[in-house]
């Protein structure tokens, strides 16, 4: 490696150093975990970028591949799913996320002062940060009872729409 490049390794080596001093070491991690993730996120964008350029669109009728328009017109509309359709969430979600971020506010802010001396200022914000995960937890258990339910709706309404075949009767031996 050229002298420059040494030069610029021991000033980022040293800057890094100086960042562990004046942040702590979970300072500094947090810093070289948010620099990282911008670096990944321009460089997979640069990449996509490249790759979606260089991409012919075109392949498939360059080899032939293509479909005539006759058979599109042949083929059978996609069946229409629940999971495909937009339906407004209903009172389960929003009621279970209030709930568990007061739940989550509440029990925060009570332990903090209870059980650590922290000041009012200091329950609060562990209070906030408390109610965001209750009400994380809330819209998580929301959701899942509403798919359970929505599954389970969907297998009874196809249940009793098939239609019931008898089983085959055979003759009794002779």
């Amino acid at each position: 490696m050229r002298l420059v490049t040494y030069t610029r390794l021991a000033v980022v080596l040293a800057v890094c150093c100086v960042a562990v001093g004046w942040l702590g070491i979970a300072g500094w991690l947090g810093v070289a975990v948010l620099l990282a993730s911008v670096a990944m996120h321009v460089a997979g964008n640069a990449i996509g970028t490249r790759m979606a350029a260089a991409t012919d669109l075109d392949i498939s009728r360059q080899r032939g591949w293509g479909r005539p328009a006759t058979t599109a017109d042949r083929l059978p509309a996609p069946v229409s799913h629940a999971l495909l359709r937009r339906a407004p969430l209903g009172r389960l979600v929003p009621v279970s996320v209030g709930l568990g971020a007061a739940c989550g506010g509440i029990a925060g802010s009570t332990a903090l002062l209870m059980l650590t001396a922290s000041s009012h200022a200091g329950a609060l914000l562990g209070g906030l940060s408390s109610a965001v995960i209750g009400g994380l937890l809330g819209f998580l258990v929301a959701s899942f009872v509403e798919v359970v339910r929505t599954s389970i709706r969907e297998a009874i309404a196809a249940e009793q729409s098939e239609p019931h075949i008898p089983a085959l009767r055979r003759p009794p031996p002779p």
